[in-house]
């Protein structure tokens, strides 16, 4: 029997409708939250993102902010507008879209957000409160997204095995720091596979549940998994397709065909993982918004 489709936009969905019930109570009190969203250059990609993000902020009534800047922006000049950011009331988080242009030294300009309002959680202190289970500071959007999206439609991750293919300081590394802490909603027992695993399928034939961000296509298929076990896809990535309207077709890093007849449930892509990570931004922004209202 096929598995079960985890859907992530109606998950997202369903968490939009709540969280417009909450900005509607911030309003109340006087705080009308607020999300800045910066662009140096003219990555479509980028420009698709924040018009999704934007998207989102509108429906539940959160405020969007746009600050787009030239290619050729100076680092100085960003630095300056990210010290406007921290110092602006309206804004109770913004991100700063990557990546940037070459000449422009990402860590410096992440390490200058608030960490307040560093609603990506890419600022090194709430990478540090992740990681000692510090729930203070926000959770990282895609990761928290990957965690609530099998929350919210019945899957459980206490006790079980989770085995994450990828470790990159977006995804992999900070999902495991995510299910490895001892409260609700986490106390999995993690593995994270890499290119330095010799033998992934190893791996993730023990897995309750394998998460695929290695960013390459058929990463995980099939004969990697064992029967019933549930599989996240986490990959978003351009195939040729010359029957596709625009030449191209997105895939994830799971071979969606052959492990959908062996998987218990797995997520599409698109679809999946990448709706509930928007969720996860709007999330972190009325946790930014709330505490203004706290004040």
């Amino acid at each position: 029997m096929p598995a079960q489709i985890i859907d992530g936009k109606a998950t997202a969905q369903r968490l939009r409708d709540r969280m417009a019930a909450e900005v509607a109570a911030l309003k109340a009190k006087g705080v009308a939250p607020g999300l800045g969203f910066v662009l140096a250059g003219e990555n479509p990609a980028s420009k698709a993102y924040i018009r999704m993000k934007k998207k989102a902020c509108e429906e539940i009534g959160i405020a969007s902010f746009d600050y787009k800047l030239p290619a050729e922006t100076t680092q100085t000049q960003l630095l300056a507008l990210v010290d406007q950011l921290n110092h602006d009331p309206k804004v109770d988080g913004y991100i700063v879209q990557l990546p940037l242009p070459p000449h422009i030294d990402e860590e410096a300009v992440i390490a200058a957000v608030e960490p307040g309002k560093d609603v990506d959680c890419f600022h090194p202190v709430n990478v540090g409160k992740l990681s000692i289970g510090d729930t203070d500071g926000f959770f990282p959007c895609t990761p928290y997204g990957v965690v609530v999206l099998l929350l919210e439609n019945g899957y459980e991750v206490a006790g079980k095995h989770v085995v994450i293919v990828g470790r990159s300081n977006i995804v992999g590394k900070p999902l495991a720091n995510l299910l490895v802490q001892k409260r609700k909603g986490a106390n999995a027992t993690v593995t994270i596979c890499h290119t330095g695993t010799k033998d992934i399928a190893h791996h993730t034939r023990q897995a309750d549940i394998v998460v695929a961000s290695a960013g390459h296509p058929n990463t995980v298929t099939a004969e990697m998994i064992r029967d019933g076990a549930i599989v996240v896809d986490v990959g978003i990535n351009r195939v040729d397709d010359p029957a596709a309207p625009n030449g191209y077709r997105l895939v994830g890093d799971v071979d969606y065909d052959g492990v959908r007849e062996k998987a218990g449930a797995i997520t599409p892509v698109p679809g999946g993982v990448g709706p509930m990570t928007i969720a996860m931004l709007l999330q972190n922004c009325l946790k930014a918004a709330a505490r203004r209202a706290a004040r």
